[in-house]
């Protein structure tokens, strides 16, 4: 069995390395089709991997599965293309967006699984399999040693993390970051790690404020265990941190309201946070059961449960019962991004 792994953006990454350590302990044959920003960036272990950055390269691997952490892949590659999916973002449209690329889907929970199922009664090309996300073995496994010693977080400080999505229609960063700069106490210091597609100008404006660490590593894995509590609006990255089992604070959050203390202005935020730090496991029971439905495996073992499922499948058969799609128009825009951008990778 060889895996291809098409990685085009960094926040990717720690979805893919929990695959690619359990697929080298198994002698599997990998190898990844990164964009050039990727490949500049990878970790120790996945750069001494063979890493393409060309479409002849990638081809020739002749991969049996291509698994991909994201939205689109390119279609003239060889080998079942397997959706990974970037992030967690159940409540957002995109993530049940079927783009005729990928011949399975690899759900994270029920609530995901369901949806899909809905939709593969009209698209029966593909097959939909309830693994569990791999970023989450990423998240369980993490070396937490001396973190806080690393990070330059002295004793007794509490940490705020605010990650705020980039989605214009739910972003929190326009109306909380004025009321953060107002609200910080001085025991506290408060990480804030924008979205990678964030409005330049809204991060360039949390760069210039004295009080904000602005985290600009494309791994917010560390920073999970860092922090005390998060605030955050609707973005997916709650579901990872819920993973720990820690208090979260949301704005006018769209779904799933009791999973933390959910205000609708920003100046409920001090109070909020307060009652977060004063009593951090009020709402545990609540995170664990949106858990069951969101992500229910957190046994560190998604990866290995991923690599013994294509293990059992023949690339040479049909997944589906019907052919793909033509899908000629998103087709001609990866022919197009190809041939005139640089780094093409979506």
């Amino acid at each position: 069995m060889k895996l291809l792994f098409y990685v085009s953006k960094l926040y990717s990454v720690p979805v893919v390395q929990p695959l690619v350590k359990e697929a080298e302990r198994r002698g599997v044959k990998i190898a990844l089709f990164a964009s050039s920003k990727v490949k500049k960036s990878l970790p120790d272990e996945i750069s001494a991997l063979p890493v393409f950055t060309d479409l002849k390269s990638a081809t020739a691997f002749k991969p049996d599965f291509v698994l991909c952490p994201g939205n689109f892949v390119d279609f003239r590659l060889p080998g079942i293309k397997v959706e990974l999916f970037h992030g967690i973002g159940v409540e957002k449209p995109s993530h049940y967006r079927i783009r005729h690329f990928f011949d399975m889907y690899l759900t994270s929970g029920p609530v995901v699984t369901r949806r899909f199922t809905q939709m593969q009664k009209k698209n029966k090309y593909f097959r939909i399999v309830e693994t569990g996300w791999p970023k989450i073995d990423h998240i369980l496994k993490y070396d937490t040693t001396d973190l806080k010693e690393r990070y330059d977080i002295p004793a007794g400080r509490k940490v705020i993390l605010y990650s705020p999505t980039h989605s214009r229609t739910m972003q929190s960063a326009t109306l909380l970051l004025p009321e953060i700069e107002k609200t910080m106490k001085p025991d506290e210091i408060w990480l804030c790690k924008p979205h990678e597609f964030m409005d330049r100008s809204l991060v360039n404006g949390i760069a210039d404020k004295q009080h904000f660490r602005l985290i600009t590593d494309y791994d917010i894995t560390p920073y999970l265990y860092l922090a005390d509590v998060m605030v955050s609006d609707t973005s997916s990255v709650i579901y990872e941190f819920m993973v720990l089992d820690k208090p979260v604070v949301t704005f006018r959050t769209l779904a799933r309201k009791d999973k933390g203390v959910n205000i609708q202005e920003p100046r409920e935020l001090r109070a909020a946070l307060d009652r977060s730090l004063l009593n951090p496991g009020e709402f545990s029971n609540n995170r664990k059961r949106h858990l069951e439905q969101v992500n229910p495996r957190l046994d560190g073992n998604i990866s290995k449960g991923i690599i013994d499922l294509l293990s059992t499948i023949d690339p040479e058969e049909p997944v589906g019962t019907r052919r793909k799609p033509l899908n000629l128009f998103r087709k001609l825009q990866i022919l197009y991004h190809s041939r005139f951008r640089k780094g093409y990778m979506r």
